[in-house]
């Protein structure tokens, strides 16, 4: 039933992870789609053309500079002259010690809200006045269970950056679900990917398992497969829903 044939979704932060398990999971279902990079551009063009560049659009843009999302979206119509799911997805997750130089930890603070939160913004404010005129459209916005819980000190900002995340789509559910456009929050758990690797430098991935139930970490595909069921629109009512994908390791 998860049929997209047709359908145009920009994935951003598509090339790795996450990301690039979302874009398989779309193309999968019959969805065109582009699949934006920061600085892993061959891996991005492997995937393309292992799915096929008929139905797969590789663009790549920083995400630090906000002229260039404002390009990423112009980029993203011109493709196919409309765009009708947009997944913010791209993240950056640098630790920083809270003893660190203060210009330096500031610096770190700066950059993760550009990427994580600006760019989110910049993207959502150029796609809704696209679906008010297309009639309907879909922001889905991959946020954290550090944007709810908290992070750790050395990641105080990702969970910050993350945070405002959510306050953005719930606004946009909420203001904007007057005129059909549907947003939703999905929130992965500790997920088998290479930002995991940060993660295990710094703790050990035990700690991580014992506050999972299922006792296993998740996949890209576990969130692939929301982001798919979400993109048919067939959760309209559930607009300004919040699905946890970790396990119940934490719910809302």
């Amino acid at each position: 039933m998860d049929d997209l044939s047709g359908k145009v979704v920009l994935v951003t932060g598509g090339s790795r992870g996450i990301g690039a398990g979302i874009v398989r999971g779309l193309h999968a279902a019959g969805a065109h789609v582009i699949l934006h990079y920061s600085s892993s551009r061959e891996e991005a063009r492997a995937i393309a053309a292992k799915l096929g560049r008929e139905r797969c659009l590789v663009l790549g843009a920083d995400l630090d500079q906000p002229a260039e999302a404002v390009k990423l979206w112009s980029d993203s119509l011109a493709w196919k002259g409309r765009v009708d799911v947009l997944v913010n997805n791209a993240a950056t997750r640098p630790g920083i010690a809270m003893d660190a130089d203060p210009l330096a930890w500031a610096a770190v603070w700066e950059r993760t809200l550009r990427v994580n939160l600006v760019a989110t913004a910049l993207l959502c404010k150029a796609a809704i006045p696209h679906f008010k005129t297309l009639g309907t459209g879909i922001i889905i916005n991959i946020t954290s269970r550090p944007a709810f819980r908290g992070d750790r000190p050395d990641f105080f900002h990702d969970g910050a950056s993350k945070g405002g995340m959510v306050s953005l789509t719930r606004g946009i559910a909420r203001f904007y679900g007057k005129d059909n456009v549907l947003a939703y929050l999905v929130v992965p758990g500790l997920i088998e990917t290479e930002q995991l690797a940060e993660y295990k430098k710094r703790y050990s991935i035990a700690e991580g398992l014992a506050e999972i139930p299922l006792g296993e970490l998740g996949t890209p595909q576990d969130i692939a497969e929301w982001v798919v069921f979400l993109s048919t629109g067939r959760a309209r009512y559930a607009t300004g829903a919040t699905i946890d994908v970790g396990g119940a390791s934490y719910m809302h």
